[in-house]
């Protein structure tokens, strides 16, 4: 509490500079204070995004569980308002550490689930996030089978040797591991062969009308490929329309996700 007056005096200072600079800092500031107001009190859920099978009658080869933190009010927290600002924050860390904590109860609960929660390359060696991980795949019922971290290029290419031994420590245990946009970060093809990612998930800028948009037919068949030169699974993300889906199933991408396929759900 002490830092957040802090920052309000910066910015009651800041006002009388940049008035513009106040209101995004003031706006922030308010949103920052919602979620950790949130994150305090256990307002946290996971809503579940199906990904399916490229098949011509796609079946749910397993869900995303996105994090959702809630106000007062019960109302939804936008993502987008938040996320930005956190990642490289103990903040962050806590928001890593309830998604796992909400991933894990949820597996015990529903045994025949998979399910994948995105973590950053920075809270694999937190301490707490560490401990609900142990604490979790002690658990019977195979629920390491059943887990998936999603990894960002950017946070993997970050810190990839701790990743690296991540993954290592991870693989006998079941753990599977999806890079997280695929194609639109920065990682070099040639770390791809030190990971151990069963799947990639081509970014959806690649993905947004691609049956009429042959730069991007180009670049996602391309990636596509690698995958599967890796012994990678390829799901294509924010696939929106039948036009889109007919297309990928033609240059072989294995999974799709996106809101033509379904919203995330509190409820499966």
């Amino acid at each position: 509490m002490q830092n957040a007056t802090l920052a309000r005096v910066e910015m009651d200072e800041q006002a009388l500079i940049d008035p513009l600079h106040y209101a995004m800092a003031s706006r922030d500031a308010d949103v920052m204070l919602l979620v950790n107001e949130a994150l305090d009190a256990g307002r946290a859920r996971l809503a579940f995004h199906p990904i399916v099978t490229a098949d011509a009658e796609p079946r749910v080869a397993f869900y995303e569980g996105l994090v959702r933190l809630m106000d007062d009010a019960g109302r939804i927290i936008p993502a987008a308002h938040f996320m930005p600002l956190v990642d490289e924050t103990g903040m962050g860390r806590q928001i890593d550490c309830a998604t796992l904590d909400l991933a894990l109860k949820f597996l015990r609960q529903n045994p025949s689930v998979r399910l994948s929660v995105n973590v950053s390359a920075r809270s694999i060696g937190d301490g707490e996030w560490r401990r609900i991980l142990d604490a979790g795949l002690l658990h019977r019922n195979d629920l390491g089978d059943r887990l998936i971290f999603e990894i960002s290029e950017t946070s993997a290419m970050m810190l990839h040797e701790n990743v690296i031994r991540f993954m290592a420590e991870m693989q006998p245990k079941g753990v599977g591991f999806a890079l997280d946009g695929f194609g639109a970060g920065m990682t070099a093809f040639r770390y791809l062969k030190d990971f151990f990612f069963d799947l990639v998930k081509i970014d959806k800028s690649f993905i947004r009308g691609i049956e009429s948009d042959p730069d991007n037919q180009v670049l996602a068949e391309a990636l596509i490929t690698v995958a599967h030169q890796f012994e990678m699974f390829a799901v294509a993300d924010g696939v929106e329309t039948a036009a889109e889906a007919a297309f990928l199933r033609q240059v072989g991408v294995d999974c799709l996700q996106g809101y033509y396929f379904g919203v995330p759900k509190f409820d499966l």
